[in-house]
């Protein structure tokens, strides 16, 4: 039902009180991606995972969340959001229990998927309520401004507890502080929440569903297992197979009344531009988090604590440019904003070129302050200008697109860029194991194989973010002159 909201139509102190409750869902979601790149050196010493094992702990999860995440909008839409969250609050602490007393990797793997499950209704999900808390329009854009500073800043307040809990305790405590998090939203959700139900039109297709899921994973199986155990007539039959799926999931869209994915809105230059940097700038992000955090602890030698504080700097930025955002686009306007988007997250990932097997420390925190604003604009953007450059009935699946977006940027990013640094350190690096962090296990009483280890490590890490960064810069070329002038309010 449409209504027009006054704007002298303010909020109570029950919809901030509700805001809150909404925050620590958005600050554990964050966290958690933050504190597991910080804690897989750890993971990978007590659970010894092959190279597969290691990535797919790290990226199963947002392959689940990006699967279901269009699904799950339609769910929530039909059955309730707050129902929704609930149950996939639930299921997010029941994942975090398991993968706490993991005994194996393939039992992490399937923690983080379980994990997976919940986590496709949390942000979404909560979005939406925190959007209908806030009926005044100013209020309203407040809220969700504090909603991606808060997720933002999950990345500088999880390195710091992460750290601090790593530096003391086993790995586990990294998802056991999920627990007491989701407990207080429990107490808290029904009574200051309101449940977001609106009509929406079609059935969820199954299929379509099916063939998007079994293809994302098949294709990047076959991916990281050919760059870190080398081609097979097995892998390339899985890729095939995953490439195979994705076309039929992506001609099925074109064809059936109610699709998961709205190809057409493709068709919109602007659209597309915006999705694209959603998608590309957290495929970036992911890599060189899981690089740098990687190159901080097991090429510098830093402990894991140190390694949390130096990622601060970045990560207080980030934060303060989702809050700032709104005055950085009155000032230059939302197609500058956009581009200084791709400039800036290209030149602090490109600045990681500069980083040695022996020194990177400076370049490191200015590479996350200069990427950070960048990633900051990316955060706080992307979804607004792809909803304005659709019609307003569409402005539903044009938001589901740019989360999914996202999620899949996430997950792409360590599985597409870590294995082409998997790649180059399997052909170069020291003939003992296929992966570094199994090289440096292998070879602890040979200084010599170390070292060498450790300079073809960071080889490959200036490959993938070269060529991370040189894409998303090729995305702001292509911008400038396919944008018109004046982007849509």
């Amino acid at each position: 039902m449409n209504q027009i909201i006054s704007s002298e139509h303010k909020a109570d102190s029950r919809a901030w009180l509700g805001l809150t409750v909404v925050l620590s869902l958005v600050l554990l979601v964050a966290m958690d991606g933050s504190v597991l790149y910080l804690a897989m050196p750890k993971v990978t010493a007590s659970l010894q995972p092959t190279a597969d094992q290691a990535l797919w702990i790290l990226d199963i999860y947002g392959f689940i969340v990006g699967s279901l995440l269009v699904a799950f909008g339609n769910i929530g839409d039909r059955y309730g959001r707050l129902k929704l969250l609930v149950a996939g609050s639930l299921t997010f602490g029941l994942g975090s229990a398991f993968a706490a007393y993991s005994t194996s990797a393939e039992m992490l793997i399937m923690s983080r998927a379980i994990m997976g499950l919940g986590g496709a209704t949390l942000l979404p999900s909560g979005l939406a309520i925190v959007s209908n808390l806030f009926l005044n329009p100013r209020q309203r854009a407040q809220a969700i401004g504090i909603f991606a500073a808060t997720f933002a800043g999950g990345f500088a307040i999880g390195p710091i507890i992460g750290g601090t809990l790593l530096s003391r305790y086993d790995w586990g405590v990294v998802f056991l502080i999920n627990i007491p998090v989701i407990f207080l939203f429990l107490l808290g959700a029904w009574g200051l929440l309101k449940d977001v139900k609106h009509e929406t039109y079609g059935k969820i297709d199954l299929l379509s569903l099916a063939l998007s899921f079994a293809g994302i994973l098949s294709f990047i199986y076959s991916l990281k297992h050919g760059a870190t155990e080398g081609i097979s007539l097995s892998q390339t039959a899985i890729g095939l197979f995953g490439f195979v799926t994705l076309f039929l999931f992506i001609r099925r869209q074109k064809y059936i009344k109610y699709p998961l994915l709205e190809l057409s809105l493709f068709k919109d230059r602007i659209f597309s531009i915006a999705i694209g940097t959603g998608l590309l700038s957290l495929v970036v992000w992911a890599a060189s988090g899981y690089l740098t955090a990687t190159y901080l602890q097991s090429v510098l030698g830093y402990d894991v604590l140190t390694a949390a504080y130096l990622a601060i700097p970045g990560a207080l930025v980030l934060t303060a440019t989702c809050i700032w955002t709104n005055e950085i686009v009155e000032r230059v306007g939302r197609k500058s904003a956009l581009i200084m988007t791709h400039i800036l997250i290209s030149l602090g990932v490109l600045m990681l070129l500069l980083t040695t097997a022996d020194n990177g420390v400076a370049v490191f925190i200015a590479s996350t302050m200069i990427a950070g604003v960048g990633y900051g604009l990316s955060f706080s953007l992307v979804a607004e200008i792809a909803v304005s450059a659709v019609p307003k009935e569409r402005a539903g699946a044009a938001a589901s697109l740019a989360e999914t977006s996202n999620e899949i940027g996430n997950a792409l990013g360590i599985s597409i860029l870590g294995s082409v640094a998997a790649f180059h350190f399997r052909i170069y690096g020291p003939d003992i194991a296929g992966t570094f962090n199994e090289t440096l296990i292998k070879a602890a009483q040979s200084a010599e194989v170390i070292d060498e280890a450790r300079k073809t490590f960071v080889d490959g890490m200036h490959i993938a973010l070269g060529v991370g960064g040189s894409i998303i810069l090729t995305l702001g070329v292509l911008a400038i002159f396919w944008l018109p002038k004046k982007l849509p309010e």
